[in-house]
């Protein structure tokens, strides 16, 4: 059976995400910017990357590789040629994260937003291990309502995503990631006009010594 995440169209998910009643594709734009700027790094890896929300913000002076990785080829495709731009810097890579056997390269910086969701914590243990970061970023989603997904004219397009879909707390996710060793640096919030909100929380290898 096919992850939800591989039928879903790419227009429906942006159009969704950027309604003014859910304005998440904006906020995690912003955010995200700040996920690139904050860590003095060289490579990125970005989980469940999508149709490249974010990628404007890469400094290319900066940041000489940048890995996408995501479930569906047609997200990684429509990547590619929105940020030609960014050439040979934009690596895309198309894997199931839930498979134990696909295999990732190393990055310094593991950027994952609105991806622990469908993965579940167990899973991000173990794609974090393999990309053996020394930062790790991660957004997450922190529901109000009785739904995950939000009202919209879109909202059928979302129909299968429960089959995947893990709630999320962040006590869970610094305890897990605790247990692999990584402690937490970080943690900021966004409100969203839902009543929903975006939770940042990023996370440092134990023993590294952070570079300014």
């Amino acid at each position: 059976m096919y992850n939800p995440w591989e039928e879903i169209d790419l227009n429906d998910y942006e159009n969704h995400m950027s309604l003014g009643s859910i304005y998440q594709l904006q906020t995690m734009n912003q955010m995200m910017r700040e996920q690139f700027c904050e860590y003095n790094v060289n490579s990125v890896m970005i989980l469940g990357v999508a149709g490249g929300n974010g990628l404007e913000h890469i400094d290319k002076e900066k940041i000489r590789t940048v890995y996408g990785v995501d479930i569906n080829r047609n997200y990684l495709n429509e990547c590619v040629k929105r940020y030609s731009a960014l050439g040979d810097i934009f690596k895309p890579i198309c894997a199931d994260l839930t498979d134990s056997s696909s295999e990732l390269p190393c990055a310094e910086l593991l950027v994952a937003n609105l991806l622990i969701e469908y993965i579940g914590y167990k899973c991000f243990q173990r794609v974090v291990n393999k990309v053996n970061a020394g930062y790790v970023s991660c957004i997450i989603q922190i529901n109000t309502e009785t739904s995950f997904v939000s009202e919209s004219p879109y909202l059928h397009a979302f129909d299968r995503l429960d089959e995947v879909h893990h709630q999320m707390e962040e006590s869970i996710l610094i305890d897990s990631m605790l247990k692999i060793g990584y402690v937490s640096v970080l943690a900021d919030e966004k409100s969203l006009p839902n009543g929903k909100k975006l939770v940042r929380l990023d996370f440092m290898k134990k023993g590294l010594q952070r570079e300014i």
